[in-house]
């Protein structure tokens, strides 16, 4: 009989990986008590680092892709796609989705592409198509590409695999910008916007159950991840009040109550699920729990705002072409995410990380 697959099975264990990003946060803290630099040390633990300048804020941000560009190698022997301009614009959405929670601006970009052997840099279609890629997913992201970096890794990193990530420095002007969870409020909305499918989160675990997805589902996976920059940029410009803003991405939903608050985040009306995770629960043999604390489910963004906003923000989301849910509301209680619909509560326990 087979063994159950879940994340941690799949190498990605939450429990192990987040005390040591726990210890770097406490450890980093001390590393600006003698520092010019103008900490705003409850941007620690959020998506971004902020700090405070003359006239502004800006904040800073480092990402990775993970491992979906193995995904991609797979599928290219299929249809002979490199599928390496797509993996770019998920490299730099993970950086500036997570860079514009705290409401900054994204200014600068760096790449970071790293190989296990030189001749990975040879093949120039995928040389190509990762360049371009990049350098029009800087342009979604209203961000100029400043550089970057391309070790060869021999010995580290396998010869046939690459690894892609980057950082991003954004500016938070005015200064009233700053979203770091304290103008949250009970009975504030909480309205999600729509994925374009798994993103980049949860990919050890479907490369787990991947032998079982058709050539259509494995490329389907491969959609590129939606950046919100100018989202967020048209909500702030059309006068939204935004109190809070999550890009999910690891630990699925639970990243509702990433902010450091004692709020219950109830959830009563879901985005209706993309088939792309039917399928992968039903091959998976998952729980609706096990789904909804790994991928997004089809909502890659949330954003908290005062509930009498919700309809204007809609609209302005229509406009950016994008579908919207108001999935539910901030409650007094116990920091928690309660999704109705599913019986699944998500204690504030189970997010160790914020």
């Amino acid at each position: 009989m087979k063994s159950k697959i879940t994340y941690s099975s799949s190498g990605v264990d939450y429990n192990k990986l987040d005390p040591l990003k726990k210890l770097a946060q406490t450890l980093a803290k001390s590393t600006s008590k003698n520092s010019d630099i103008k900490a705003v040390e409850q941007s620690r633990g959020e998506p971004a680092f902020v700090w405070e300048e003359e006239d502004c804020f800006r904040a800073f941000v480092i990402e990775s892709l993970g491992t979906k560009n193995l995904i991609a190698d797979e599928m290219r022997k299929v249809t002979g796609k490199t599928y390496y301009d797509s993996l770019a614009q998920d490299t730099v959405a993970m950086i500036i989705n997570d860079l514009i929670s705290v409401g900054a601006k994204p200014q600068v970009i760096n790449a970071y592409f790293a190989a296990g052997s030189s001749d990975w840099f040879a093949n120039s279609q995928r040389a190509k198509d990762l360049t371009a890629g990049w350098a029009n997913a800087c342009k979604l992201a209203g961000a100029v590409w400043g550089g970057g970096e391309s070790p060869s890794l021999s010995g580290i990193i396998s010869p046939q695999t690459g690894e892609l990530a980057g950082a991003a420095i954004g500016i938070i002007k005015p200064k009233t910008r700053l979203i770091l969870g304290d103008k949250m409020k009970a009975g504030d909305a909480i309205l999600m916007i729509e994925s374009s499918g798994v993103h980049a989160n949860g990919i050890s675990l479907i490369r787990r159950i991947a032998q079982d997805l058709d050539d259509g589902f494995r490329e389907e996976i491969l959609t590129p991840t939606y950046i919100y920059a100018k989202l967020v940029e048209d909500l702030f410009a059309g006068g939204i009040e935004i109190h809070y803003m999550v890009n999910i991405t690891g630990h699925g939903w639970r990243k509702l109550m990433r902010a450091n608050r004692d709020f219950s985040y109830v959830i009563t009306d879901i985005p209706p699920i993309p088939p792309i995770f039917d399928f992968i629960q039903k091959k998976g043999q998952l729980s609706d729990k096990e789904m909804y604390e790994t991928f997004n489910m089809g909502a890659g963004f949330a954003i908290y705002l005062p509930a009498e906003q919700v309809g204007k923000a809609q609209q302005i989301i229509t406009k950016n072409n994008l579908k919207s849910w108001h999935a539910g509301e901030i409650q007094v209680g116990e920091r928690q995410v309660v999704i109705k619909s599913k019986n699944i509560t998500f204690a504030g326990k189970s997010l160790d990380l914020r």
